[in-house]
């Protein structure tokens, strides 16, 4: 079937790709509406939620960080962390929850059941600090390490709220800004940004499985580094390009770091930080997924071969990527 057939099939109303060949944007490709019911389509500038693809370009922010000396992968997080401790107990007196640790959703943390939820009202944003004491009704039950950092792969938006506090505790800035100011604006993603007040004039609103609008037309989630981004493809390509250059020595970062990143981690072959990997050598593929209310999307490159694609749109289907549309769209990339 054609994209456009899928796309009926499975009532998607949206669909925005990027690909990327010998390091370049290739080309970009747009399907559909903004909002079912509407006559907006879908253009190579519309945003969409990203979802948990935040927690790749999260990484790259620390990776930049630890380069200027800012912070440290191996490094005890309590020691830079000042409005929060991640608790102590015996197991943490021979091995300490590290940066390292979270990005690679290996520091002993189980997110509690049917937490981090999107925001209820933007007028009541939770802060980090309070989400991780478990005040909140977005994780009610305090944020600890139940076993040893290392031993065990556990996916976690809270390590990720805990690296977004480290940050803001050491540089004494908000997240969203410094995200700007180091990746985002050197990268000329225009479209790229992290924040409760989403414009809407060009913005891809959110839809269930059945076809029908999300009860928010735009799903917000209040945990940045893990789940808080708004992007375009597009911009998304941009970010995999630096990768890819990085690779070579070059690029507008200087991300010199790069191969820690798509390097395996702990006790899982297949985790990076903060992007699973699959193959090796020249063949190394790096993947990214986000799924949320309202929206599903998909980051995969092949950063020594030099290519790409990120493709989002703005459903959630209710069935994993790989068995839906963006999965028809891996295999036909990958033939």
């Amino acid at each position: 079937m054609t994209i456009h057939e899928q796309m009926s099939q499975q009532q998607i109303a949206g669909l925005s790709i990027a690909y990327i060949k010998d390091g370049e944007l290739q080309k970009a490709e747009c399907f559909g509406l903004l909002e079912v019911g509407k006559t907006n389509r879908i253009n190579t500038e519309t945003i969409f939620n990203a979802c948990s693809i935040s927690k790749l370009v999260t990484s790259i922010l620390v990776m930049k960080l630890v380069e200027q000396g800012i912070v440290d992968l191996d490094e005890d997080i309590n020691q830079k962390l000042t409005s929060w401790k991640m608790p102590e107990h015996s197991y943490t007196q021979e091995k300490k929850v590290t940066l390292r640790h979270l990005l690679s959703h290996q520091a002993g943390i189980i997110d509690p059941k049917g937490s981090f939820s999107p925001l209820h009202s933007l007028w009541q944003r939770p802060s980090m600090v309070d989400l991780l004491k478990g005040t909140t009704p977005y994780c009610s039950i305090p944020i600890d390490s139940t076993f040893e950092a290392g031993q065990e792969f556990h996916y976690s938006d809270a390590g990720f709220c805990i690296v977004q506090l480290l940050i803001e505790d050491t540089i004494g800035s908000s997240f969203s800004t410094l995200m700007t100011d180091v990746i985002f604006r050197p990268l000329a993603m225009t479209n790229s940004f992290f924040s409760s007040a989403v414009p809407t004039a060009n913005t891809a609103s959110g839809h269930q499985k059945d076809g029908t609008l999300t009860a928010q037309r735009y799903p917000i989630y209040p945990y940045d580094a893990a789940c808080g981004l708004w992007t375009t493809p597009s911009d998304l390509a941009k970010l995999l390009q630096e990768v890819i250059q990085a690779l070579k020595g070059k690029g507008t970062l200087g991300l010199a770091s790069i191969h820690e990143l798509i390097r395996p981690q702990g006790c899982k072959e297949w985790m990076g930080l903060g992007v699973f990997l699959d193959g090796a050598g020249e063949q190394l593929e790096i993947s990214s997924l986000g799924w949320g209310v309202g929206y599903q999307c998909m980051l995969v490159a092949y950063p020594h071969l030099g290519k790409g694609f990120v493709a989002m749109t703005n459903t959630d289907t209710g069935v994993h990527q790989m068995q839906g549309l963006l999965g028809e769209i891996y295999r036909s990339f990958i033939k």
